[in-house]
């Protein structure tokens, strides 16, 4: 194996600071880390032969967002182009007055010569005022444009995510592309901006080189000549802080990671009781030191690009001033015309750096829009079916048929060839080991996925063919792992229901059934609480707080009726209590009684199997299994062992609940027996 010699970089670029603390470099996992490495090795033909492609790709987004406005900017940019051509041909007339009056002596000759060029000079002056007039008004529609768009694309992404199944949310790639094309909403403001800018540049420069044309056809190559060092300093200038900023992002991302420790909150207290704050500070000093030379190093690099090119067009110049003095000393052209042609000549070749800074932005920005493009055509294959057919509102019961499922990007299924029934009005209680399927089932009962086989009825309607819509509308989900919604606790517990907000009545039974009332008198804003830390009137609940609001959104929707006028039959409880203190626990499920008593169905996921001992049925899961069903009483009389092999996993559940149940039998502590004298060490 091939040894790294002592003291030299690793292939990957990491420092040791980095190595010791995090490993290697810190690449994201996301979409637009691709985007890195493609315009860091991107150059300059490559770029400038997409720029139609990114071109268009602006103006397509343009135009949906505001026709107006676009139609504006590309018509006030067409006329400042054309004042400047007309500027210039007004200059070059102006020129050629002065230099045919030069001669003429006396007053007479000079207000001749005041005469003859004064409407030169008026037109340049308006030609001047029209296209400042056009500039404010590519700059209105530019502004008004960029804005427009941006909105345009945000609700066309948010209104796609929010549609794909969450399968395809979870999918690596399609959130490797979702994450992306969330840049490409950032992206398309400045691809906006660096569009018009590239369209006035170029069309400024057209302006000027047919200008130059018409002056002299010899004229416009040397432009070239001039504008090609001025391009080539710019590009390289670009292309090394591109490549630059692509290989130092891993450290800028490490350092900015340190920052975060030694400042958020979360972190402050080991940092201050096992002293870390030193050690990281040290080698954020390090890190920071490192990019410090590397900054030092472009600007010293830059420095001698830019004297390379200057000396070259300085050079380009002078063979160009060369030339017009010997197109004009035989003949061959006006000294008006040189004149012009100067003026011509150094406004194009100051149009040149600030056009590739345009276009290399411009095909950055480009990519992300264009996975910004990408998402919507992806997420409309990966949408929810609209419509299907219709489900009974109240089925007599839920029926799971030989259902197999395996999370995308894993071999093994979560669920395999699980049956069974979940009767309406019932406490159905699914119980087993972490990693079981019990929440991948109850999943499945809401739709959120769909079976790779098998089928999922409510009473005779296969819900893989019906309305998905009324579906999600028919079920309520208390997740173990619900979000936190960063939101008022009146906008949290109406979610889905907005017609609620100001329904003391209904926000009252809510808070009633969740027991949160204490918490609620405690706020001083009341349901309008902010539950996010960190806002002024913020608060931050504990986790026992955030179960019971849970709880009462939960009671919220289940006892409502939807906007489509159906009103919830399951109730999906993950874990309703983990959080809740023992008084708690007992009045939730005292509670979740009380909804399955109203004609509810309660799915109950819990590994507290005292709680599923008061359920009306039991299953137990097994690595993706069903092992056993029944009631409590049914599972304990169940054999500990299965001793023909045919029921693997029989009396599983009985085995646990005894397990449990032994960490509560636990005897009292009785007096202790008197401590005999110790030992004298001396016998």
């Amino acid at each position: 194996m091939r040894r790294r010699r002592p003291g030299a970089a690793p292939a990957d670029g990491s420092s040791p600071s980095e190595r010791l603390l995090f490993g290697g470099p810190m690449r994201y996992d996301s979409g637009f880390v691709r985007h890195e490495e493609t315009t860091a090795q991107a150059g300059l033909w490559t770029v400038a032969r997409q720029i139609p492609g990114m071109l268009r790709l602006a103006w397509v987004l343009a135009w949906r967002a505001d026709r107006a406005a676009l139609a504006g900017v590309v018509l006030a940019e067409v006329g400042r182009a054309g004042a400047a051509a007309l500027s210039l041909v007004a200059v070059n007339a102006a020129l050629g007055h002065l230099f045919a009056s030069a001669g003429a002596a006396g007053a007479a000759g000079a207000a001749g010569a005041l005469r003859a060029v004064l409407p030169a000079v008026l037109a340049a002056g308006a030609a001047a005022g029209a296209g400042a007039v056009l500039a404010a008004v590519s700059s209105w529609g530019a502004d008004r444009l960029s804005p427009r768009i941006q909105r345009t694309a945000t609700v066309t992404l948010l209104e796609r995510a929010q549609r794909v199944e969450l399968a395809s949310m979870e999918d690596p790639e399609f959130n490797r592309l979702l994450e992306s094309a969330r840049f490409g909403i950032n992206s398309v403001h400045r691809l906006t901006t660096e569009s018009v800018a590239v369209l006035s540049t170029l069309l400024s420069m057209a302006a000027t080189g047919g200008v130059l044309l018409t002056l002299s056809p010899v004229l416009l190559p040397l432009l070239v000549l001039i504008a090609a060092p001025r391009a080539w300093g710019a590009a390289v200038t670009a292309r090394r802080r591109r490549n630059s900023t692509t290989a130092w992002l891993q450290h800028l991302r490490a350092s900015q990671l340190i920052a975060q420790l030694l400042t958020q909150t979360h972190t402050a207290a080991e940092i201050r009781v096992h002293g870390g704050g030193t050690f990281l500070l040290h080698h954020f000093e390090r890190m920071a030191a490192a990019s410090d030379a590397e900054q030092a190093r472009l600007a010293a690099a830059g420095a001698r690009t830019k004297v390379a090119a200057a000396a070259a067009s300085g050079l380009a110049f002078a063979a160009t001033f060369g030339l017009l003095g010997l197109l004009v000393s035989t003949g061959h052209l006006a000294l008006a015309a040189a004149g012009t042609a100067v003026v011509a000549v150094r406004t194009g070749a100051a149009n040149v750096g600030g056009l590739l800074g345009s276009v290399n932005q411009l095909f950055e920005e480009a990519l992300y829009v264009g996975d910004l493009q990408t998402l919507t055509t992806e997420a409309d294959t990966r949408a929810i079916p609209a419509g299907g057919a219709d489900l009974p509102e109240r089925p007599a019961a839920i029926h799971v048929e030989d259902v197999s499922f395996t999370y995308p990007g894993r071999t093994a299924p979560s669920l395999d060839g699980v049956s069974l029934v979940v009767p309406t009005g019932r406490i159905v209680a699914l119980v087993g080991d972490n990693g079981a399927g019990k929440s991948t089932l109850a999943r499945l009962l809401c739709g959120l996925y769909q079976p790779d086989r098998g089928t999922i009825r409510w009473d005779g309607v296969d819900t893989a063919t019906a309305d998905r819509a009324q579906q999600f509308a028919s079920t309520v989900l208390l997740p173990q792992d619900f979000f936190r919604w960063p939101l008022t606790l009146r906008a949290i517990v109406t979610t889905g229901r907005p017609d609620h907000h100001d329904d003391a009545q209904v926000l009252g039974a809510a808070a009633e059934f969740a027991g949160m009332e204490d918490l609620l008198r405690q706020q001083d804003r009341g349901w309008d609480t902010l539950a996010a830390k960190g806002f002024e009137g913020g608060v931050d609940f504990s986790g026992g707080q955030w179960q019971r609001i849970g709880t009462a959104r939960t009671h919220l929707r289940a006892t409502t009726t939807g906007t489509d006028g159906r009103r919830p039959f399951l109730v999906v409880a993950d874990e309703p209590t983990s959080a809740l203190d023992p008084a708690a626990e007992v009045r939730a499920f005292d509670r979740l009684r009380r909804l399955a008593d109203q004609g509810l169905t309660v799915l109950l996921i819990t590994h507290r199997l005292a709680a599923s001992a008061s359920a009306d049925l039991i299953h137990v899961l097994k690595d993706g299994r069903l092992v056993e069903q029944g009631t409590h009483e049914e599972l304990m009389a169940a054999d500990e062992a299965d001793p023909g092999g045919d029921r693997p996993g029989a009396g599983s559940y009985r085995t646990a609940y005894l397990l449990q149940a032994q960490q509560y039998a636990t005897r009292l502590p009785g007096p202790r027996p008197a401590a005999e004298p110790a030992e004298r060490s001396d016998r």
